[in-house]
């Protein structure tokens, strides 16, 4: 079988890692591979927008086709805060830690009922001819009065997804790889991904 490249437009190792188990064999004759090209401006204003940026600029780098996510926690009662500031809520970029400590702090004297949210991810899929999808996929649930579990990264110590009543982090990565926004907006993008196969 005709083996078909796509690059995954992030320098985030730990959502390359994710993006792996996520695919396993969802999609035969594809390979992802690793990303080396520069970093874009993601200046966009919506989830969408960031994830069309990253991917084009790795699609025009590579001259394969590119999957990019751009991805985010949204609290209700913050009008969707923080979106897509999500990795640099608390000031500096991937302060991963920092962000959460900020995010419990704001919503400390919230009621559990007051304290809905949701993950967002994003994935955009463009090919060097300029064919682009945009796929989305929601993840349900609300935030934790304190961080719990040691799986997974970002927000999962304080995101507990509906139907559970223990984080993300604590369910660890075969609930997560399943259920998560990002395996939601995955499924939605494997028809567009093994038409490149069948194409290619």
């Amino acid at each position: 079988m005709l083996t078909v490249q796509v690059v995954l437009a992030t320098h985030n190792q730990h959502k390359a890692a994710e993006f792996q188990q996520i695919l396993g064999d969802a999609v035969p004759g594809l390979e992802i591979v690793a990303y080396d090209g520069p970093e874009p401006v993601e200046d966009g204003v919506t989830f969408a927008a960031n994830a069309l940026i990253k991917a084009r600029t790795a699609a025009a780098h590579t001259s394969l086709p590119a999957l990019a996510d751009d991805s985010g926690i949204c609290v209700d009662a913050m009008g969707g805060a923080p979106g897509i500031f999500s990795a640099r809520w608390a000031g500096r970029h991937g302060d991963a830690e920092a962000n959460l400590r900020l995010l419990l702090d704001q919503l400390a004297d919230l009621p559990e009922e007051s304290r809905a949210a949701h993950f967002t991810a994003t994935l955009a899929l463009v090919t060097p001819a300029g064919d682009e999808t945009i796929v989305e996929g929601l993840w349900p649930g609300r935030i934790a009065p304190e961080a719990r579990g040691e799986h997974g990264h970002g927000y999962d110590p304080i995101f507990i997804p509906d139907g559970y009543d223990a984080t993300a982090a604590e369910l660890g990565p075969a609930v997560k790889n399943a259920e998560s926004h990002r395996a939601r907006a995955f499924a939605a993008v494997v028809p567009a991904l093994r038409a490149l196969v069948t194409e290619g």
